[in-house]
């Protein structure tokens, strides 16, 4: 192997490590979103409670640090055509328009219950998560989609 193709190889590696590392922290942040969503869920009949709040503003801050964390760990990454394979891109382009809509029910979602102030009112609470875990299902899958797919040499 001649230098050029050893330097070729070299920044290969380092992109897919790069891939790599953006996939772990995406992982992470999905697995404590999770997690409090399964906690919140926990709590059920909700009740304008300390431990009730408390567990729904963590709540609505990991909600909003995973999906920013999908779209810098994952989609920036496509958008900034650092992922030149033909059939990852396709994915990204049938699913990202979906994953876009539960990027939105997620940030209104937050809006509502975000505060104290704005989380008083508990009552539609059980019915939204429903509609949102609903909502992080299907989005899961379209992201491990993507995910697989950059992930194939």
């Amino acid at each position: 192997m001649d230098e050029a193709q050893t330097v070729n190889v070299e920044q290969l590696e380092e992109r897919r490590q790069t891939v790599r590392n953006k996939f772990h922290t995406l992982l992470e942040t999905r697995t404590e979103t999770l997690a409090l969503f399964s906690s919140l869920i926990g709590m059920r009949p909700f009740k304008p409670e300390a431990d009730v709040q408390m567990v729904l503003q963590e709540f609505c801050e990991s909600l909003v640090d995973y999906s920013a964390s999908a779209h810098f760990q994952l989609y920036s990454y496509i958008e900034s055509d650092q992922e030149r394979r033909t059939p990852v891109l396709e994915l990204a382009g049938q699913y990202y328009p979906r994953i876009a809509k539960t990027t939105r029910l997620i940030l209104e979602f937050n809006e509502k219950y975000e505060s104290e102030e704005r989380s008083g009112d508990l009552a539609n609470l059980d019915q939204e998560l429903a509609v949102l875990g609903e909502a992080l299902a299907e989005r899961i899958q379209y992201e491990d989609k993507i995910i697989r797919a950059m992930s194939t040499r």
